[in-house]
């Protein structure tokens, strides 16, 4: 199976798993505009207040999906949820997190990023 193909079922999971925990899923593939220098997100929910922008990532353990996410991806994410904010104007709390899904776990890192 391709890596296009291994990341969209990952984020299929993931989202399945953020609903069983009383998030609703606003977006997927979020992206600001080509040649940007934004990044994708891969999935934005909201519980209450709380709006949480997920990387989701595929490993054999947690460490390395976490390792995964590096300091360039990390700013370019930030930005690509700032123009998210701005152009929804949510005025509540938000927060980065991180899916890690390995062979026999989903890992739920809040505040990740």
């Amino acid at each position: 199976m391709n890596s296009y193909r291994t990341g969209l079922i990952s984020e299929f999971i993931a989202c399945l798993y953020l609903r069983l925990h009383g998030f609703r899923i606003l977006k997927r593939r979020y992206v600001t505009g080509r040649n940007t220098g934004r990044a994708e997100i891969d999935i934005i929910a909201k519980r209450g207040n709380l709006i949480t922008f997920i990387e989701v990532k595929k490993r054999h353990d947690v460490l390395t999906g976490l390792d995964a996410v590096t300091h360039k991806q990390s700013i370019r994410l930030r930005r690509a949820a700032e123009t998210y904010i701005s152009k929804t104007n949510w005025q509540g709390d938000a927060r980065f997190d991180i899916i890690v899904i390995t062979p026999f776990n989903i890992k739920l890192i809040p505040n990740a990023i």
